[in-house]
């Protein structure tokens, strides 16, 4: 796989703050990046700066060998999705999906031909024309995963796009998220603060505390980590299902 994202020594402050120190990763086509880290730990400011709503106070920025540091967001071909889905209200869901290549000229008859095999791919064909409002939380943010893949950016950011919904349809969406990044080799960075959910997303790890970025060249290695918390809660589990199925011979 060739390489796409060189990111080297970024650092953000702000109000004389450390927020990101000194981050240093590569990620190459077709991966997918699972950041996990606690709340305020500098996720969703490593993903601005990415897609440039951001600026670093130091640090440099290459897709493909490009510096992106002097190119607008809009030119830098990635999509950030966050947990609110933000679809335009107005338009319908073939519409939303479709926005992007109405916006880009593509001919009428080419665009809602892959709109439409993209929305049977997200299971949304029978809902193509709804309004935002009449969908569940998940059919939301399929409709906003589906807005972001038409136009085949190359790279997607992911900001815990998945933390709003309840457990069995974040469970689904994360299936949805493997299967389709799999079939389109999609290269993503994702950041959640959910440890199961990174191992489920990710195909590489990382772990982000404090501004500093650790990366794992393992996955055993990121669980076995004591920050990440995952072995202690593999162990906690197993302790319960031992416990479950424990025959109960005073009775």
């Amino acid at each position: 796989m060739s390489e796409l994202l060189q990111v080297n020594g970024l650092t953000k402050q702000f109000g004389g703050q450390p927020v990101l120190r000194n981050i240093t990763f590569r990620l190459s086509e077709g991966e997918v990046l699972a950041v996990l880290g606690r709340s305020g730990c500098g996720k969703t400011t490593l993903l601005k700066i990415l897609a440039g709503l951001e600026a670093p106070d130091a640090g440099t920025l290459e897709l493909h060998g490009q510096n992106l540091l002097p190119v607008p967001p809009n030119e830098r071909q990635m999509v950030y999705l966050y947990q609110e889905p933000l679809l335009f209200p107005h338009l319908s869901v073939f519409e939303n999906v479709a926005f992007g290549l109405r916006i880009r000229k593509i001919p009428k008859a080419e665009a809602d031909e892959q709109v439409r095999a993209l929305l049977a791919e997200l299971d949304l064909a029978e809902h193509a024309q709804k309004a935002p409002h009449q969908l569940s939380g998940g059919q939301r943010q399929r409709v906003s995963f589906g807005r972001a893949l038409i136009i085949r950016p190359r790279l997607l950011l992911l900001d815990e796009p998945f933390g709003n919904l309840d457990a069995q349809t974040r469970a689904d969406m994360q299936q949805l998220f493997l299967r389709v990044s799999r079939q389109h080799q999609i290269t993503s960075l994702f950041v959640t603060h959910d440890s199961r959910e990174a191992l489920t997303v990710g195909t590489h790890f990382a772990y982000l505390d404090q501004g500093l970025l650790t990366s794992f060249p393992s996955v055993r290695e990121f669980i076995q980590d004591p920050r990440t918390s995952i072995a202690a809660e593999l162990t906690f589990w197993e302790s319960i299902q031992r416990t479950a199925y424990q025959p109960d011979y005073e009775n």
